[in-house]
């Protein structure tokens, strides 16, 4: 991966091809410290100087967020296809929490148990509209305060149970 030179990347393109090899030799994570420096022919006691240095430290992290920005395409990719194709329905659940999360969509500021309820209520709010709209279609009117006083009853045991 070449970096380019711009302000987004100064630090990186500041630095000799050395240190820029090292760099990607240190964000790959394959090898040793000691088999760096050989690789790129300096003393561990060199890599270990470089690695303090803040001009370095900030080519590194310059470094890793172009490589996060290059893995993006394909992370998107991967969380698609795990929505779409996920053999379960908790990882395509998780697939479509990381997107939403993301996007700015999602706040994950509650508990399991918080979760379950909204979960729950969601559903109950969603068989009620189910059973009225299929009730008025039916039997008109009367039905429709049938069901009212049943979502009433629905809300009273919800609260009851400490779910609202």
């Amino acid at each position: 991966m070449t970096i380019k030179k711009n302000k987004e990347y100064s630090a990186f393109s500041k630095l000799d091809k050395k240190h820029q090899e090292a760099v990607k030799l240190l964000f790959e994570g394959d090898l040793k410290d000691e088999e760096i420096a050989k690789k790129i022919n300096r003393s561990t006691v060199t890599l270990w100087k470089w690695k303090k240095d803040p001009l370095f430290k900030e080519a590194q992290h310059e470094y890793s967020i172009s490589q996060l920005n290059n893995a993006l395409p394909d992370a998107i990719k991967e969380l698609l296809k795990l929505i779409r194709n996920g053999k379960s329905e908790m990882v395509k659940l998780q697939a479509i929490q990381t997107v939403l999360k993301q996007a700015g969509l999602f706040a994950d500021n509650g508990t399991p148990e918080l979760d379950a309820a909204r979960i729950r209520k969601a559903n109950a709010d969603a068989r009620v509209a189910e059973a009225r709209a299929k009730a008025m279609e039916d039997n008109g009117q009367d039905m429709e305060q049938l069901l009212d006083k049943m979502l009433d009853t629905l809300i009273k045991e919800d609260k009851k149970s400490g779910n609202n």
